[in-house]
This record gives C-alpha cells, structure tokens and sequence, in this order.
C-alpha cells in the first residue's frame, strides 16, 4: 500500500512538469530540500477537511466538479485541480504534499496541516466575538498540535528534529482570511473587524515561533488577497456607488482592509527576524502576486471579460450565488477553466494557481537564502 502511494505521488509529480512553462522548472532545487510542511486553509488544503469529520466528508469538496481538471476525481482540494502548494511542491522537486489526516500516506517528504474553513484564531475565541466557524473547529492552533504529534512520531529528540528539519520549508498560512470573512458575513462591521488584525497577526506569529523552536529554518508567512477582488465579496457587498470601485472593479474598501492585514503582518514578521536572527522568514506577497495577475491576465490565457467570474458557479454579475454554490445540484461548470481565474467564487482555478505560484517563487526565492 506504501509503495502504492508513493508511486502514485512520483507519476502525479512527473504529469505535472507538463503543465509547467519552461522557466518554471524545479527552481526550488536549488534550496536541496527533504520536507516541506503547509499550515493553513482552503487556499492550501490537500484533503484533511473532507476526512477530518462526517460533515468534511459530506462537503462539495469531497466530490466532482472538484478535481475534475487534473486529478478527474475529488482530493478534497477546493479547485478544479492543483493547488499552488503542489507547484511549490514540484518547483522543488518533491511529490505532491499528503493531507495529515490521511492515514494511509506516506511523510517522507513533508506533510499538509491546512484545512479548508479553518481560522486563525480559536474557534472558541471566535465564540466570544460573536462569530461562528461552520465549517471545521480544526483553527491554526489545533493544526500547530498536529504537526508536533507528527514531530514527536519521527524524531528521537529535540536536536534530533533540528538536525531532521534543517533541509525543510514550512509555509504558515495563509491564514486568517476566514476569520475576516466569517466576521463580515455575520454582520460585524469593518471597524469591528479591522479590531481583530492584531490578534490574528499575534496568533499567526506565536505559529511561526512555535515551528521554529522545533526546528524550522526556513518560514514562509503569505499574506492576504486583494478580497475586494474576488465574487464572493463582489457579490455580498455589492453597491449601486461606483465609487466604491476601483480601476480594476474591485472594492476598494475590502482591499484597503487586506493591505492593512498585510501591513500588520509584516511588520511583525520584521520583529520576529530580530527575535530569531539564525531563522529565515520569508513574506509571501499574495496580494501583489494576485493584482499582477489581474493585470497580466491576458498575456497569461485568461478571458479578459471574465476576470471576476466565477469558472463553477450560477448568478448575477460574477456568476456566483451563496445560495447556489459549486457542488450543488445543477450549478454548472464552465467550458473552459484554464481562461478563468476564479474557480467558484471563493478559490481560484488550478491555471490561476499555477501562475500565482511562479510569481510568489521569482519573489521569494531570493530571500530563501539558498545555493545558486
């Protein structure tokens, strides 16, 4: 069964170069890494939501159209194939990131934390404020507690994790975006929710320093996308003022939200490389890597008249509906995914993925400090 799965990772991997550009090939080799180990949310989750409870299970992502591009059958992935943790993943060489809570796989190489749905901050913290998590409970802090019940399974001690971890990435997040998004779904107001950056920022950088005390040497921390940009907020924040739009169509007051997220969150990581001066923290620009996508949108393949529609979806300007999401019964899926970016309003297209991947990679991996 082992040698089954890591078979299946090894041809995954390969059929993958395919849909990789030319100058896209393996440039993470040069940072010689053995693991790479994600945190994080639907943007990065592998399939630990749809095998981590009956609900997650029942989930549209446990079932086609998800997958349908790449994989031709659901992984639990929230697009219709590869995420950019897999392109990061290939980019360095290594197979294809196995979901933590898939009992049946195999680590060798790192493993996958994220969880679709699931927050930055506790569930029950969230509580307190009023705002629900219906989606999983399984928050940062709970993902955190995985990965060291993995740690403390393959490691003899704490200097024989050091030594263990020292050819590892690990990428805390992104994360946080769903603890914003349940806050302005649930009627909290912008100001309210502008209330919670800190903590969430706090909460995000006690990861980082939790990863790096058990070894990690390399941290990547992305930030938020421009929300303002995507149909799910287009959508529920919809408003006749134009003004409230920028040259892109986006909302300008949702983007000014995830820049002041970003700002936060950088600065605290530029304190957090003054605490650990031996570690290499890395920002993963998520925001500008999107908007550059945006703006090279059709020099990449995509339809310039589709930007903010969503590929699987049904319903007003940006073919998207809460109502009626992806999955749900005769909501149709577009001809073309490869030419949208958005995959159901909420997550991006596999195509959209790829591209944001080796934008983040000519970005980041200068600062990784790797060989040449």
């Amino acid at each position: 069964m082992a040698t089954t799965h890591v078979l299946f990772s090894l041809l995954l991997m390969l059929c993958s170069i395919f849909l990789l550009p030319a100058w896209y090939a393996h440039p993470l080799q040069s940072c010689n890494l053995d693991q790479i180990y994600q945190l994080g949310d639907s943007i990065s989750d592998t399939g630990n939501l749809i095998r981590e409870s009956t609900f997650g299970a029942a989930s549209p992502f446990a079932r086609l159209p998800y997958g349908e591009t790449f994989f031709k059958t659901a992984t639990g992935r929230c697009s219709n194939g590869l995420l950019m943790i897999d392109y990061l993943a290939m980019a360095a060489g290594l197979p294809l990131l196995n979901p933590f809570k898939n009992t049946d796989a195999i680590f060798r190489h790192g493993a996958n934390f994220a969880v679709a749905g699931s927050t930055a901050l506790p569930t029950e913290i969230l509580a307190v404020k009023n705002i629900s998590s219906p989606v999983t409970g399984s928050s940062l802090s709970v993902q955190l507690d995985w990965m060291f019940t993995h740690f403390n399974s393959i490691c003899y001690d704490e200097r024989d994790c050091v030594e263990k971890l020292k050819n590892s990435l690990f990428f805390v997040g992104e994360i946080g975006g769903n603890d914003y998004k349940y806050a302005l779904f649930q009627g909290k107001s912008m100001e309210e929710v502008k209330s919670m950056v800190p903590e969430i920022v706090e909460a995000i950088m006690d990861a980082v320093r939790r990863v790096i005390q058990y070894g990690a040497v390399r941290v990547v921390v992305p930030g938020n996308f421009p929300i303002g940009c995507f149909p799910i907020y287009l959508t529920g924040f919809k408003t006749n003022d134009l003004s409230a739009y920028d040259e892109n169509h986006c909302l300008k007051a949702l983007n000014s939200f995830s820049m002041y997220h970003n700002d936060c969150l950088q600065k605290a990581i530029e304190g957090l490389k003054q605490e650990y001066p031996n570690a290499i923290i890395v920002y993963g620009d998520h925001y500008n890597a999107f908007q550059w996508l945006l703006h090279e949108a059709s020099n990449q393949g995509f339809d310039a008249t589709s930007l903010q529609k969503a590929c699987c979806g049904i319903g007003g300007d940006n073919n998207f509906s809460l109502a009626r999401m992806c999955g749900a019964p005769e909501v149709p899926v577009c001809g073309e995914p490869n030419r949208l970016i958005s995959w159901d309003g909420v997550q991006l297209t596999q195509e959209a993925y790829k591209v944001m991947a080796g934008k983040l990679i000519d970005d980041t991996l200068p600062q990784l400090q790797c060989m040449a």
